[in-house]
């Protein structure tokens, strides 16, 4: 059995009522076609999520009590629907591949995953910082691959030292300031995989 079903998933919250899940559905789908039509977050507003959705303005504060909610709101079903096609997706992101092709696979799609979504990232602001279950689920998917592929060690401290150049921040610092294309992040990410699965040393 694949470890993975262990692990938590974003959308675990309480079950909601069919209608207030439709209205909640409608009103993240308008927002989310907004974005697009607009090339960003930057010009979605709450007025015009309203009239999208063909709703009152109060409607969707009530829903969200804020822009920054309802961004956090997308930015989760984002992540969701992201640990779904790790969970049950084609290999080698998915089940079925060797660990190594899912581990790297992981990086290239959490990297990519992140600066798609960055300017969403920071329009959340603090309501969007990744949630316990969200950062449980990458941590715990990469200690489960390390643990496949034989590391001995510190896993949960090696898995944070591979999780750390995936974070928004770093990739908006090296691909936005320092201009380094994104090829070369991912060889120098598969690079560190490579290395930290080299490891053979055993925890005191």
């Amino acid at each position: 059995m694949d470890g993975l079903r262990m692990l938590p998933l974003l959308d675990g919250g309480p079950v909601e009522r069919s209608d207030a899940a439709r209205n909640r559905e409608a009103l993240l789908a308008a927002a989310e076609e907004l974005v697009h039509e607009r090339c960003g977050v930057q010009g979605v507003t709450m007025d015009a999520v309203a009239a999208r959705a063909g709703v009152g303005k109060g409607t969707v504060y009530r829903r969200f009590e804020s822009r920054e909610g309802l961004m956090a709101a997308l930015l989760n079903r984002s992540e969701t629907a992201w640990q779904q096609s790790v969970l049950s997706g084609p290999p080698p992101l998915g089940p079925g591949a060797p660990p190594l092709e899912r581990l790297l696979a992981f990086g290239h799609s959490r990297m990519e995953t992140n600066l798609l979504h960055g300017d969403l990232i920071q329009a959340a602001g603090q309501s969007g910082s990744r949630a316990y279950a969200a950062v449980s689920f990458v941590a715990m998917h990469v200690r489960y691959l390390l643990t496949e592929l034989g590391v001995r060690g510190d896993v949960p401290i090696l898995a944070t030292a591979l999780l750390a150049p995936l974070e928004i921040v770093i990739l908006q610092q090296q691909t936005h300031i320092e201009q380094v294309p994104l090829e070369r992040i991912r060889r120098g990410w598969d690079d560190l995989v490579r290395r930290v699965v080299s490891v053979d040393v055993v925890a005191p």
